[in-house]
């Protein structure tokens, strides 16, 4: 076995990404402060060939020299736009016929391996502030609040890490 070589991954071209049928994903970042984790959340989204990816409130937008350093160039491949208020974009988003889905530990939560997406629908998933998540008003607008099943101390995981959870989850039960 040997690792293989940048070259041989067949990676595709910005344009051919751009041309590319997109999983039915959408990507809400709801107030994030650290801009490593909008980078990480744009690279990740790139992998997994996301729609499009929502910045809201303080929320940093590229071209931003510390969300390159982790974005590696996904925030010329991805789709993005930024929208200030995130509950009017969960409307907007409705309106639409796209479901909304906070990530968040909740009393209505559905745990995300439970958690079955409805066939040909568009989904929107929302990743909350690093200390106070998902703003209450976002969640209680939200179809589906989803929740990742954690079993030790902390029951908290960075937004990074979260998002690269989801996605994948949402991408295999999708696809």
């Amino acid at each position: 076995m040997r690792k293989l070589r940048n070259n041989e991954l067949g990676r595709i071209s910005v344009d051919e990404f751009k041309e590319t049928q997109k999983t039915p994903i959408i990507v809400v970042l709801d107030n994030i402060r650290s801009l490593n984790n909008v980078g990480s959340v744009f690279r990740t989204s790139d992998a997994f060939l996301i729609e499009k990816i929502y910045l809201c409130g303080i929320t940093a937008t590229p071209p931003n020299k510390e969300i390159h350093k982790t974005a590696l160039g996904a925030t010329e491949s991805v789709d993005w736009e930024y929208r200030e208020d995130a509950l009017s974009l969960i409307k907007e988003l409705q309106e639409q016929g796209v479901k909304v889905a906070s990530i968040e530990q909740a009393d209505q939560s559905i745990m995300l391996n439970s958690f079955a997406p409805e066939p040909k629908k568009r989904l929107a998933v929302v990743f909350g502030n690093e200390v106070k998540g998902v703003q209450q008003e976002v969640v209680s607008a939200s179809d589906y609040c989803l929740e990742i099943p954690q079993l030790g101390t902390k029951h908290s995981l960075n937004i990074s890490v979260s998002c690269g959870v989801v996605l994948w989850d949402l991408f295999l039960k999708i696809s």
